[in-house]
């Protein structure tokens, strides 16, 4: 399989714009229109998308000699449907008697094409089969049938989402959402299918820009990480302060009651998969958090949010406060708030976060929240189900550090443990989460496939490590990666990856002892750092500038230390070396 490993092709930002993605669209029917909606869509990443020529999918994903395949894509987006490209499907459509005994060997063959393209671009984006919700195949026995058409689509698609989940780089989308959202009589035109050989219809084709821009979103880092809640008439019903704790609209035998608990259910949901919640309100503190600990029908308790502020200042500033606090990046926000006058004043505030036009009916709050498209991740780590957890550890060290007579004594009181081991398949998709969504404490802030970081980590000459932290108050889980490229006599720091949440408590200067010292092993005499600057990863060079051994003559030379005398390790760290 052919891997990009030295030259990584990136989704390069800079502050104004993002190069453009470039894409290929093979399917078997007429993708213009679709290729046209994408390549316009002005929402980030922008795509510059092609067609390979329609109807010869087979074709297409074979053969890299086609001129489609000229420039390799960085993203190949397939779109099928299954009675053009499943023979046995299209022969149960003409004669429901027939026996689809190939049916699942026409599936395999399809998987084997798309495995054979996976090894030659960055990301594959397969659709999922559908059908038109005008044929009702057998009817009754449609779904008992063997040949019954809807029968054979299920165990078709079950079949294609099970050959391809071993692929890293290969995602499966739903198109039968996208079939859904547009209504099945807007979901086909036989007008445009019989005129133009066009697949779909044309908001089919809007949906499916919509679940491409939020999946490529996921890829490159921009998932949104924090949702700001406002509590009054927005995570409950009514005003705490007005009504009191047994006054508020809350789960029971009330419509706007049970409308919020699902909306607090899906809130939760996304917690759990490591979207951080958080709360500005309007309100006195202490009455707000004793609705949120006490009220036997709240979903969400203290520890399912990761900060708040509560009071009576201007929300604009304590957004800002709080976010600081949280150490996420306004772009990375979500407000959620029912008063569209403080809606206005953040989205004026500021521009980058998003605030969404939230319903003033109460009941269409969970379906508001489930429509949101900006959460999506490519995978989910144990070290996601467990970031609420984390932020609560932090408030208590925070606690500790109030308490404590210096800095010196506070991190001696940690008790922190360092664990490095040489970057394994097991943690490769945590690995490769955190160098794509890392953006402060990133040295270069290249972005990288599990395959393509995998593949360069296999090299001869190059090296990763990853870096898990725990202390007196929880495991922070693997946070931090360092990737060295050896060159002659000289070690090249090429990644150099950590996660906000531990910035600060002497891991950087670990990190930096143990890359010395892993070069030094190697029988190099020389460590380099070369530090891509980007709108976002400031602290790394304030790190490298004040707090670590590296140093440089010219600004636009490379960071450097001798490893004649490597850097100690802090006296408050206890490392494990995994890797021994």
């Amino acid at each position: 399989m052919w891997y990009i490993a030295q030259t990584v092709r990136v989704f390069s930002r800079t502050k104004n714009k993002m190069t453009k993605i470039s894409a290929l669209l093979v399917s078997d029917f007429n993708g213009e229109s679709f290729t046209g909606y994408l390549n316009n869509d002005t929402r980030a990443p922008q795509i510059a998308c092609q067609m390979a020529p329609f109807g010869q999918v087979v074709q297409s994903l074979a053969d890299e000699t086609l001129p489609c395949w000229r420039e390799t894509p960085d993203l190949v987006l397939v779109w099928t449907t299954p009675e053009r490209q499943l023979p046995s499907f299209r022969a149960a459509i003409d004669n429901p008697l027939c026996q689809p005994e190939l049916l699942m060997a026409e599936v395999d063959e399809f998987c084997r094409l798309i495995q054979q393209a996976a090894g030659r671009v960055r990301t594959i984006f397969v659709t999922s089969w559908v059908m038109s919700s005008a044929n009702r195949g057998l009817g009754l026995i449609d779904l008992k049938q063997n040949s019954g058409c809807a029968h054979m689509l299920l165990r078709a698609n079950l079949r294609l989402v099970e050959n391809l989940k071993g692929l890293t780089n290969v995602y499966v989308l739903n198109a039968q959402r996208w079939l859904e959202l547009a209504g099945a009589a807007r979901a086909y035109d036989s007008t445009l299918w019989y005129m133009g050989k066009v697949g779909f219809g044309l908001d089919v084709q809007k949906q499916a820009v919509h679940d491409v821009k939020a999946a490529l979103q996921a890829l490159t880092g921009m998932t949104r990480k924090l949702i700001v809640l406002d509590l009054d008439d927005t995570l409950w019903g009514g005003i705490i302060g007005d009504v009191g704790l047994e006054g508020l609209r809350l789960g029971g035998h009330d419509p706007v009651g049970e409308a919020l608990v699902d909306l607090q259910r899906y809130l939760k949901a996304l917690k759990n998969r490591g979207i951080l919640l958080g709360i500005v309100s309007k309100n006195e503190e202490n009455l707000a958090l004793q609705a949120i600990s006490q009220h036997p029908e709240m979903v969400l308790r203290v520890e399912d949010f990761a900060g708040w502020r509560i009071n009576w200042k201007d929300k604009a500033d304590n957004l800002l406060d709080l976010v600081k606090e949280l150490n996420v990046g306004l772009q990375s926000v979500v407000f959620i708030d029912d008063n569209p006058a403080e809606r206005f004043r953040i989205q004026k505030a500021f521009p980058e976060v998003l605030v969404p036009e939230w319903p003033k009916d109460k009941l269409r709050y969970p379906a508001a929240l489930q429509a949101l498209d900006c959460f999506d991740l490519p995978a989910i780590t144990p070290e996601d189900a467990a970031r609420s957890d984390h932020f609560l550890a932090e408030r208590l060290r925070k606690a500790v550090q109030t308490e404590s007579a210096s800095v010196s004594d506070w991190l001696q009181g940690l008790d922190t443990t360092v664990t490095v081991e040489p970057l394994s398949l097991a943690h490769l998709p945590r690995a490769t989460q955190l160098l794509n969504k890392t953006n402060q404490m990133n040295l270069s802030t290249r972005r990288m496939t599990e395959s393509e970081f995998w593949a360069w980590s296999q090299n001869n000459d190059n090296r990763v490590w990853t870096f898990r932290v725990s202390d007196r108050f929880g495991d922070a889980g693997l946070i931090g990666i360092v990737g060295l490229q050896q060159k002659g006599t000289t070690a090249t720091m090429v990644d150099f990856v950590l996660s906000c949440r531990v910035m600060g408590r002497r891991i950087e200067e670990t990190m930096v002892h143990v890359a010395a010292h892993k070069a030094k092993q190697l029988g190099l005499n020389c460590l380099c750092a070369t530090y891509r600057p980007t709108p976002r990863n400031q602290p790394c060079v304030e790190f490298l500038e004040k707090r670590s051994a590296f140093r440089r003559q010219n600004a636009d030379e490379p960071y450097s230390l001798s490893l004649d005398n490597p850097p100690p390790l802090p006296d408050c760290i206890k490392l494990i070396d995994g890797s021994k």
